[in-house]
């Protein structure tokens, strides 16, 4: 058996990649750049593809090869491409400043990253040896991370384009739930979800741009003036 063959060395594969995509995410959290920002998660999300190709190479699962390939045409080269295009037209490059600073959200990100691996250990359970059948298992902390960063991100942060980010990244922590728990959902699922998420973040593109025509800003929070 070739070393690539040895479902122990996809463990270690798929533990590398779940890792950086966990430091990319923590890595958004501190960065105030938007193009920056696209472009890392554009890179967490051609990780996350990486680790879908190798679940369903040892698993020999089509549907999640097609789960891969659609995150990778959407996520990867889609969705970034769109956005740059967006940053550029509205002509803002750099988030303001956040609602808490960038070291506490940094320091709160590491603790939701805790949180994220209390929660999932309960479902982890090492003993039971590696297998094809629990690659990736091993990766619902890192799943249940992003899920709580992104959420905490899109709280936090006050311009539109990141707060879409932030979603983005969210429903990254989900796909990532879904593949190393039940490798994946049934093909039709996966294809609605990315086509609402396509259009959803389209929809979000033209609001982004909306908004700065109407308040010549991207700060979210001056709409509070819109209540009643």
């Amino acid at each position: 058996m070739y070393f690539y063959q040895d479902p122990q060395f996809g463990e270690r594969m798929i533990t590398l990649m779940a890792a950086l995509v966990l430091v990319l995410q923590i890595a958004m959290v501190a960065q105030r750049y938007l193009v920056t920002n696209i472009r890392v998660f554009a890179a967490q999300s051609l990780l996350l593809a990486g680790i879908a190709n190798t679940i369903a190479y040892y698993n020999n699962a089509p549907h999640i090869y097609f789960a891969a390939a659609l995150t990778l045409v959407v996520k990867v080269i889609f969705l970034p491409v769109f956005m740059e295009r967006l940053v550029a037209r509205i002509g803002i490059r750099q988030e303001i400043e956040p609602l808490i600073n960038i070291p506490l959200s940094v320091l709160i990100s590491g603790a939701l990253t805790i949180v994220g691996y209390v929660v999932a250990e309960s479902f982890y359970h090492p003993e039971a040896g590696t297998t094809a059948a629990t690659l990736g298992h091993n990766t619902l902390a890192v799943a249940i991370s992003l899920f709580l960063i992104g959420f905490f991100t899109m709280i936090n942060r006050r311009k539109a384009v990141t707060q879409v980010l932030a979603l983005l990244s969210l429903e990254n922590g989900l796909f990532l739930a879904a593949i190393s728990l039940t490798y994946g959902m049934p093909l039709i699922v996966e294809v609605g979800v990315f086509f609402d998420l396509l259009v959803a973040t389209m929809v979000l593109g033209i609001l982004v741009y909306r908004i700065r025509e109407t308040f010549d800003s991207m700060d979210v929070s001056k709409m509070r003036r819109l209540r009643g």
